[in-house]
């Protein structure tokens, strides 16, 4: 929205409005307005929760410290989707199809993520939207995601290495040089970590369809995109037990995927790294500092002791957020190395249930693996406070972010 105004401004010579020409800039607008945005409604949002009586249901697990947590207000990821949209919507061109695709998933999962919420705080049914539902919505979202990259001319990449341009290189040789490059295409590709060569084709899997490969290929792509979607926005939404668990290790996520976005939409940057260049997709970094800065401004109430609770709204939006944001930027297949928190929780609660099932079946007698899960409930079983979870939890995903970055030169 701004970008347009700035830009009429700009070509009417009004000195410093070409600032919003750069993706920098902007981004650390987005950051800085969604931080300071966050933090000002959040007191506004947890009073007005407060008058609803929006309470969090807390059933008695044993865990120290959970009855505390009784009547604290819930459904506050309202503060970080509100937080993230704003500053998208004034700093991101909105004519850009990855910008309208984050914020379809923004508002998707959020939808979903609310009516769920509503259903558990003002019906009492604890178990909310049934699994199926949510699980129908997830897809619908994978489906609209695949389609668009499929369809729409504006999603191409460039998959081959094309000539490296000067550290001195202007903007405009950047931009000339991007413009020449024959290398542009669209195919359903991905990177494959840790390898030399490192971009995959998902058509290579359908070699066997012939004159039907090319559909095929996005057939097969549109299916990991939706178990992507569904893994990780679940993935997110069991990780949000502890305070500040899910928001704190998202915006350390966000983060990292930033500095992906960065690389791959520069051309410079894509072509010295020998990366996959991606057109247009600049707009993408805007966009996901405004995740960082909302996730972060939410810490400033979610942070232990919790004043307010993300619930559904918060941890589906969240968890689909980053997975459509790895898919844009085709680096889908290091959502296990960058997500490995969530990866972690998902598989403990997986484990848990199949181990449990198999030895009733065989003994009589359901047995467990971890205390309980998902598994940071296990290390509280352990004794280990709260806060000291949590911190050690973001650590790992720092460990985690950082060996994602390093992949770009580590092959």
């Amino acid at each position: 929205m701004l970008y347009s105004l700035f830009q009429v401004l700009n070509e009417a010579g009004v000195s410093g409005s070409g600032l919003f020409r750069y993706v920098s800039f902007r981004a650390t607008m987005a950051l800085v307005v969604s931080l300071i945005f966050a933090t000002i409604i959040g007191r506004r949002i947890i009073n007005a929760l407060q008058k609803q009586q929006i309470g969090e249901i807390v059933r008695d697990l044993g865990l120290e410290g959970q009855l505390q947590k009784k009547g604290t207000p819930t459904m506050g990821g309202i503060i970080i989707i509100l937080s993230i949209l704003v500053p998208a919507l004034l700093f991101c061109r909105l004519d850009n199809v990855y910008v309208l695709l984050m914020i379809v998933t923004t508002v998707w999962l959020g939808v979903i993520g609310f009516i769920d919420d509503y259903i558990k705080v003002f019906r009492k049914n604890k178990e909310g939207i049934p699994g199926r539902a949510k699980i129908v919505g997830q897809v619908g979202l994978g489906v609209i995601v695949a389609a668009t990259l499929y369809f729409n001319d504006d999603v191409v990449i460039r998959s081959d290495n094309a000539p490296k341009l000067s550290t001195t290189a202007s903007i405009e040789q950047v931009e000339a040089a991007a413009q020449a490059d024959m290398h542009i295409t669209k195919a359903p590709v991905t990177t494959i970590p840790f390898v030399k060569s490192h971009q995959f084709d998902y058509r290579d899997l359908a070699s066997w369809a012939g004159d039907y490969r090319n559909i095929v290929g996005w057939i097969v792509f549109a299916i990991v995109a939706i178990f992507i979607i569904t893994a990780v926005s679940n993935g997110a939404n069991l990780t949000d037990g502890l305070d500040g668990l899910a928001a704190g290790t998202s915006s350390i996520i966000g983060a990292a995927l930033m500095v992906l976005a960065y690389v791959s939409s520069h051309y410079y940057f894509a072509t010295y790294l020998n990366i996959m260049f991606i057109p247009n997709s600049a707009e993408l970094v805007v966009f996901m500092a405004a995740f960082v800065g909302a996730t972060i401004g939410f810490l400033w109430y979610n942070a232990y002791p919790a004043q307010v609770f993300m619930g559904d709204t918060g941890s589906l939006t969240i968890g689909g957020i980053i997975a459509v944001f790895a898919i844009l930027i085709h680096v889908e297949l290091l959502i296990p190395v960058l997500c490995g928190i969530f990866l972690i929780e998902n598989l403990s609660v997986i484990m848990q249930v199949s181990y449990f099932k198999y030895t009733k079946k065989k003994f009589g007698e359901g047995r467990r693996i971890f205390l309980m899960t998902p598994i940071h409930h296990h290390f509280q079983k352990k004794g280990i406070p709260e806060p000291k979870i949590v911190s050690r939890f973001w650590l790992v995903c720092i460990v985690l972010a950082l060996l994602t970055v390093v992949t770009l030169k580590i092959r």
